[in-house]
């Protein structure tokens, strides 16, 4: 028995000369210890950050930017109604903005949203959102917005022969039915500003704005000035740009938007405020949005 014992003793001692022997207070332990490299969240199995060209950013959707935006999308802000083609202002911006994150084009997944559910309170399936949010204080409430990434104006678009063809004052238009979409800063220039007598037709998406306008439900509308220019341009018969607001020139900032709280939030102004200060914002602007109409200032 004492020659066995012996004999135990001496390989217990060999074998933790080779280090293959844990000490006793280790393997009674009741809880397994982590190695102090690798943080307790991530399982051991997983890929090592160091490896890998993933941006090291918290998203809905690990590995990937989701972003929102309408559907349909009006050019100039997305071409085709495909956000993923890379055509059209914002569909560009998102895509420059997402390569100073450090992410490819295919890692950018896009959702569709409509703009009332985008600026409301709660929790989003979705990184960003862009389809011309103005930054306000009240959205401010519910959501969050990057740094402005373009400033425009809001314009009346109308039909060739409306009552409101030809109009070269807001006293001028006092008597024309309007079309607006809800929650929009078109709707609050139209109120604040035009102050109608008719009372506005309120509609839920941008989409439905144009078709009352086609389909003359309402005589004149309030789109920012870039969504004139297109309108009257390439989807409307006879349309007709009467005017762009002077208390508002300069004075809508759009914005990306992201939930409220969002740790993308920093690093998406950072990524807007180099894409500014590198010309890439200029740069784009000038490809797909026309600077080049002389649109007369209503007073």
């Amino acid at each position: 028995m004492n020659r066995t014992r012996r004999i135990v003793t001496r390989t217990l001692a060999a074998l933790a000369g080779l280090g293959l022997v844990m000490p006793l207070a280790a393997c009674t332990s009741a809880t397994p210890t982590t190695p102090s490299s690798t943080p307790s969240s991530i399982p051991s199995s997983a890929p090592s950050t160091t490896t890998t060209s993933q941006p090291a950013l918290q998203t809905y959707t690990p590995g990937v930017l989701t972003v929102a935006t309408g559907d349909p999308a009006y050019s100039p802000w997305v071409e085709d109604n495909d956000p993923s083609s890379g055509n059209g202002f914002e569909s560009a911006v998102i895509y420059a903005v997402a390569k100073q994150l450090g992410y490819r084009d295919d890692q950018v997944v896009w959702v569709s949203t409509t703009f009332d559910a985008a600026i409301a309170p709660g929790p989003k399936a979705w990184d960003m959102n862009i389809q011309q949010f103005s930054i306000t204080d009240e959205r401010k409430q519910a959501v969050d917005f990057s740094t402005p990434y373009y400033t425009t104006n809001q314009a009346i678009v109308t039909y060739s022969g409306s009552p409101a063809d030809g109009a070269t004052s807001l006293a001028a238009l006092a008597g024309i039915t309007f079309g607006a979409q809800v929650g929009t800063t078109s709707l609050t220039a139209l109120t604040d500003i035009i102050k109608p007598t008719n009372q506005p037709m309120i509609y839920n998406s941008s989409d439905d704005v144009v078709h009352a306008l086609v389909n003359k439900q309402v005589q004149a509308i309030v789109v920012d000035l870039p969504t004139a220019l297109y309108l009257t341009s390439a989807e409307l018969d006879n349309g007709v740009i009467v005017g762009q607001l002077s208390s508002s020139a300069g004075g809508d900032d759009f914005g990306i938007l992201l939930p409220k709280g969002s740790p993308l939030t920093a690093p998406v102004s950072a990524a807007v405020d180099a894409l500014r200060a590198d010309g890439t914002l200029a740069s784009l602007q000038q490809k797909w949005l026309s600077d080049s109409i002389d649109v007369p200032v209503l007073q």
